[in-house]
């Protein structure tokens, strides 16, 4: 038991050091590719839908591979320098912008969803370079193993909402299009992905983020009692408000067949939750407070 404390005195000695070196590790190459390229493929997706370009469209999307690539070649490149998605917020982000555009990538394997690109493209490289180039800020003390699994799985849970999100305002802005002949220019002009696989495109992927989010919902409780914190922190409340919104989407699917515009009025709800909770961590961890 004695060299297990020597061992654990040891490690707490050495965590401030560690943790910034973890803060100081600075953007790579393959960042700067990722963020021109989603960027480019942004740029993409707009002129395919105000120009009614499909080949612009079909552009963008390779360009969002190429970025999504660069960009898992960046956190790669993190993880040699061993700073892993759980060591930091500003690390979680980077990993949880990833995650979300490989989501986004595979729904367009069967779906024509380049009006979510115009909003996966912007969103994606915003968030990463948050998380790249924000300041490195106080580092997280208390930061133990079950901390990170919370922080990851966390991440993961979102990632699976945010292309819910995608999905749920591509639902909403297709159906306002086909039932008031509006933003036409938002639409899909050339055989748009049809409104009943969006919605359950878009259930699904809550289904399977939301027993993840639960139990990081868990672990996160546990750990602000092992670190003898209170719950009074203004982000707690809107994570349960998001897990509350999911469950309730979830929910009514099944006991009322609420589906379309109400699954995605709760979805998009949820998500904000989500947003609000991982803003109030980066603005702490960023600039103190």
């Amino acid at each position: 038991m004695a060299g297990m404390s020597m061992m654990l005195d040891e490690a707490v000695a050495a965590a401030p050091a560690e943790i910034a070196r973890v803060l100081s590790v600075p953007p790579s190459p393959a960042f700067w590719a990722a963020v021109l390229l989603y960027g480019a493929a942004a740029t993409g997706f707009l002129i395919s839908f105000l120009a009614g370009k499909p080949a612009a469209g079909r552009a963008a999307r390779a360009l969002f591979l190429l970025a999504f690539v660069c960009h898992g070649v960046d956190i790669g490149w993190r993880g040699v320098l061993r700073v892993h998605p759980g060591a930091s917020v500003r690390e979680a982000l980077g990993f949880l912008a990833w995650v979300a555009a490989g989501g986004y990538l595979a729904t367009t394997v069967r779906y024509r969803a380049d009006l979510g690109g115009i909003v996966a493209a912007p969103l994606t490289v915003a968030v990463l370079a948050a998380a790249r180039l924000s300041p490195p800020g106080q580092a997280q003390a208390g930061l133990t193993s079950l901390g990170r699994v919370h922080i990851v799985m966390a991440v993961v849970g979102v990632a699976l909402f945010a292309v819910a999100t995608v999905i749920a305002i591509v639902y909403v802005l297709e159906d306002r299009s086909l039932k008031g002949k509006k933003f036409d220019a938002l639409t899909f002009k050339r055989g748009g992905a049809p409104l009943d696989g969006l919605d359950a495109l878009s259930h699904r992927l809550v289904l399977a983020g939301f027993p993840i989010f639960t139990v990081a919902v868990v672990l996160g409780m546990v750990w602000v009692s092992q670190r003898g914190s209170t719950m009074e922190r203004p982000e707690y409340p809107f994570a349960l408000v998001s897990w509350g919104a999911f469950g309730a989407m979830l929910v009514t699917r099944v006991l009322y067949g609420w589906r379309g515009r109400r699954s995605a009025w709760l979805t998009l709800i949820g998500f904000a939750a989500a947003v609000t909770v991982l803003v109030i961590y980066f603005l702490r961890r960023s600039f103190g407070g």
